[in-house]
């Protein structure tokens, strides 16, 4: 049956839960901004967006009262989402002030597997029959949320609103977290430190370096390939040396294949193979270490739980209903 996207719904006059929590983390990083302001780069420029995305935010609710339909409600829902691309990398402007801390990773990594399993992984699979079908896994990161989430909107529209809660304030747990925790991860601080140290396993603290640096190391694999090309594009337009622990591609992929495991077992035994492929690839382009795909993997879980609870407790009423 198709979707009746100017079908009215009926719902909370106000904010929707996701829209609730974006404006807690506005509002918490702001303040951020505010302690942090002598030292920051360009702070009065960032109150100043997070401004325009509060405005934003009143004009689509503004629409959405003026014409309450599902396709409203789902352009209010995905400009959430889509502004994960603006909250991601400005994670990056917070922790670049503190000392980075890929060294104690990198040498836990050193103990517990006696190598650097993101240098050998990819030194053991060099080929076109490896790289591809690994960066396609990570490229398909972005896609597959996007896929579980019409699917909810076309399938399951009354739960429409809590998926995109937990998926959005789940991004907001780990992006908490790379505020507090500044780790880049292999593909910055392997050239940062030189291959010939990370060879000899010496480790050595690098301080604040990546204030002002950002060069990051190609990704390993053949480098003709069509999804490599995509990802290596993708990393030098948005990725900073930031969100490495835990590995934030891990844990929201496997929330995402929790929500459609709950809704459609047929679509989550679709998205399985993409999502194998992107939690080894992860580690494969030096992303992240092993151990953060594997903290990753478990907090997931955990994250899930909690942010579900959240929404149960706080927003539970404004959920959508169909009008006749």
């Amino acid at each position: 049956m198709a979707v009746k996207l100017f079908e009215r719904v009926e719902s909370g006059k106000g904010l929707f839960a996701v829209e609730t929590i974006s404006l807690i983390y506005n509002a918490l990083t702001s303040i951020l901004i505010l302690l942090l302001f002598q030292r920051m780069d360009h702070p009065g420029i960032m109150l100043l967006e997070r401004l325009s995305i509060v405005v934003l935010t009143l004009v689509l609710i503004y629409l959405y009262q003026a014409f309450p339909c599902r396709i409203t409600a789902f352009i209010r829902m995905i400009v959430q989402m889509s502004l994960l691309a603006y909250w991601y990398p400005d994670t990056f402007e917070f922790n670049r002030l503190f000392p980075n801390l890929d060294y104690l990773f990198a040498r836990a990594e050193q103990a517990l597997f006696n190598c650097q399993p993101s240098v050998e992984f990819a030194r053991c699979c060099p080929s076109i029959w490896f790289s591809e079908p690994f960066n396609m896994g990570y490229f398909f990161y972005y896609p597959m949320m996007l896929i579980v989430v019409i699917y909810y909107f076309v399938k399951r529209f009354e739960w429409f609103e809590k998926i995109c809660f937990v998926l959005i304030t789940s991004f907001f747990v780990y992006y908490f977290i790379y505020i507090l925790l500044p780790v880049a991860g292999p593909q910055f601080y392997f050239p940062a430190i030189g291959m010939d140290k990370v060879n000899a396993c010496i480790f050595p603290p690098i301080g604040d370096y990546f204030n002002t640096n950002d060069y990051l190391i190609p990704g390993p694999g053949f480098d003709h390939g069509f999804f490599f090309n995509l990802v290596e594009a993708s990393q030098e337009i948005g990725e900073r040396p930031t969100a490495a622990f835990p590995s934030s591609h891990v844990a929201i992929s496997t929330i995402v294949m929790i929500m459609a495991w709950r809704v459609s077992h047929k679509l989550a035994y679709c998205l399985l193979p993409f999502y194998i492929l992107l939690c080894c690839a992860t580690v494969y382009i030096q992303a992240h270490y092993l151990i953060d795909s594997i903290v990753g993997f478990f907090s997931a879980f955990f994250v899930y739980q909690i942010v579900t609870l959240m929404y149960k407790r706080w927003f539970i009423s404004p959920v959508f209903k169909l009008v006749d």
